[in-house]
């Protein structure tokens, strides 16, 4: 028997320390978005723990020791002399705020929302029965919502839409778009706002999400040309829609075939299908090779994905990180004729397919 390489034992017991020191991190995050400790700290940079303290209405010790683990994994830096943290601009920009173009802290609650299904999973796993999205944890739905609206948020309007062959112009002057599996609405409230002669709706099986996405468009000024209705994927209004869509949400139906053939029946003659979805290779290798949130991608689609696709009629588990090859296959048998990938940035890539 070979003797163990204590090196290599040795290195690997750090990678998991720091595996597990990201979890923990992680919770901490999650209490510094929640108290308003990052967004005091980029407005006041440099500052005490009294300081930060005082700014955000909370006890000066929590914050000393959320600081000093805050220091410990790199996130702020500390003057020992002066006793002051700073959190970088840099940082910021990651952690103070979801308006940032590179935010990132509506991700933290993932890792919340994920720790506390794991007994269902776990039964998951043995049995081989999903988990409907509904069940979910609804700090998921809060996670959903906030990260994936600050990628809809910088490239939607500005880059996707345009990429598709006539829509921007079709949007300008009016046209019918739906959007399939919508939650709480994001991606559409966008795009009623930036196209008011359209007319937008979206659906969702999920009931709390689609009230809350109800609320969201009244608070943002659109409810006069955005709805949200509670409809399953294969039982929407076929209205011959310019524009159908699907946000980061079709890998996770159970269905996809038919969903696809559904919405292509769906659209005009000269219609567009734009399929959203998690940027992945067509293989493990590629994807690890090229995805730098690949591990995230994978858990996310053990927790959230598979189990929810596998609740469905059909359960064709697709996962979150499909790659565009098995995607294409879907949509041709759904009966597209012509597919393109059209754009994408480092966590989406858009397709556009056509009847």
């Amino acid at each position: 028997m070979t003797t163990p390489d204590l090196d290599r034992i040795r290195a690997f017991a750090e990678q998991v320390g720091g595996v597990i020191t990201g979890g923990a991190t992680t919770a901490m995050m999650v209490l510094g978005d929640r108290l308003g400790l990052y967004a005091a700290l980029a407005r006041s940079s440099p500052a005490t723990s009294t300081e930060l303290a005082e700014q955000t209405g909370t006890h000066e010790r929590y914050v000393r020791e959320w600081l000093a683990q805050q220091t410990a994994v790199g996130f702020v830096t500390h003057d020992a002399t002066e006793q002051t943290f700073t959190l970088p601009r840099e940082h910021a920009a990651v952690l103070a705020s979801d308006d940032s173009p590179a935010a990132m802290i509506g991700a933290a609650p993932l890792a919340t929302g994920l720790h506390r299904r794991i007994d269902e999973v776990v039964a998951a796993f043995r049995s081989g029965d999903g988990i409907p999205w509904a069940e979910q944890d609804p700090t998921i739905f809060e996670q959903t919502e906030r990260f994936f609206r600050t990628s809809y948020r910088n490239s939607l309007v500005p880059e996707w839409i345009p990429a598709l062959a006539g829509v921007h112009e079709k949007l300008t002057t009016g046209a019918c778009a739906a959007d399939i599996g919508c939650g709480r609405g994001a991606a559409l409230i966008l795009l009623a706002d930036a196209y008011p002669q359209s007319r937008f709706v979206g659906f969702d099986v999920h009931e709390p999400s689609v009230v809350t996405a109800r609320k969201r468009a009244a608070d943002a000024g659109v409810s006069d040309r955005v709805t949200f209705e509670v409809a399953h994927c294969h039982g929407y209004p076929q209205d011959r829609y310019d524009l159908v869509m699907f946000f980061d949400a079709f890998h996770d139906l159970g269905d996809p075939l038919g969903a696809g053939a559904y919405a292509r029946a769906a659209l005009t003659e000269d219609g567009t299908l734009m399929l959203v979805e998690p940027r992945a290779g067509d293989d493990l290798t590629t994807t690890i090779a090229t995805v730098p949130v690949a591990a995230l991608g994978y858990a996310a689609s053990t927790f959230l994905c598979m189990p929810n696709s596998l609740s469905q009629p059909g359960g064709a588990a697709l996962g979150a990180l499909t790659g565009e090859r098995r995607l294409r296959e879907v949509l041709v048998d759904a009966g597209f004729q012509t597919i393109r990938r059209v754009a994408e940035n480092p966590f989406n890539m858009v397709l556009e397919a056509k009847p």
